[in-house]
């Protein structure tokens, strides 16, 4: 028996849908929160040989940059479905992740600057990576901004559509600018070496690597819970005058 997931474009449909959803991820991000971050503390090696202690500032740092870039890859996504097919759902869901990707974009600036003074000696340098994150962040900022300074929601959805779209450029920029230009900033933190004829190694310990992938689930789950929340909002938000939403007042599910 096939499922018709075109139905769930429609956000009377996608509503139930995200609020069955929103318990199970909220559950998990928290589930995998405490456990990467007892993993992080308890079981990887106390110390770098490099970084000292500071090091640990990484299983927040990269899960969180990660994120900050997959999200507005995400958004991108969104805006492209959303101008081909005209669902209004689509513009609502990249409207729901872009506050999620702001908090991460934010999250890994200040998380990077709180590594780079006891390794660089400062907080802050104009590193080719800092510059196209700090960049991101603005995008986000701006697109942020933008949505809300248009009344017209179909303007706004195509104004931040766009946005999102030319956008998306920087997040390559991002990734690759530590290969484009001589930065500061480290490479990449999972790197698979050569270990011999049959097997590869990581460049990290295995506590560690299970750490970051741990924090990483986290702020996945996490993200997606949130946004599926907000997400929920928009649409009572902006379906208010429909007979759906009027029926969900009514019975006290909105």
């Amino acid at each position: 028996m096939s499922i018709n997931w075109f139905k769930y474009s429609s956000p009377a449909s996608f509503y139930p849908l995200a609020g069955s959803m929103i318990p199970w991820f909220t559950a998990a991000a928290v589930l995998f929160g405490l456990v990467g971050l007892y993993v992080s503390f308890f079981v990887a090696p106390l110390a770098d040989w490099q970084q000292g202690q500071s090091y640990k500032i990484m299983f927040i740092h990269v899960p969180a940059a990660w994120m900050s870039m997959f999200i507005y890859v995400v958004m991108a996504f969104w805006a492209i479905v959303g101008m081909i097919f005209k669902t209004r759902l689509s513009f609502m869901m990249g409207s729901a992740l872009a506050p999620t990707g702001a908090i991460f974009a934010f999250l890994g600036l200040w998380t990077g600057a709180l590594w780079g003074k006891p390794t660089w000696g400062t907080y802050w340098v104009w590193d080719a990576r800092l510059t196209s994150q700090l960049i991101l962040f603005f995008l986000y900022i701006g697109y942020i901004a933008l949505a809300s300074a248009i009344e017209d929601p179909r303007r706004a959805d195509r104004a931040t559509g766009l946005l999102a779209i030319v956008g998306v450029v920087n997040v390559p920029i991002i990734y690759f600018s530590v290969k484009w230009w001589s930065t500061l900033h480290q490479g990449s933190s999972i790197n698979f070496n050569p270990a011999g004829a049959d097997q590869r190694a990581l460049s990290m310990t295995d506590s560690m690597f299970v750490a970051m992938l741990l924090m990483t689930f986290c702020f996945w789950c996490y993200t997606i819970a949130v946004a599926l929340y907000r997400v929920r909002c928009e649409m009572v938000e902006r379906e208010k005058n429909n007979d759906w939403v009027q029926d969900l007042v009514k019975s006290g599910d909105a």
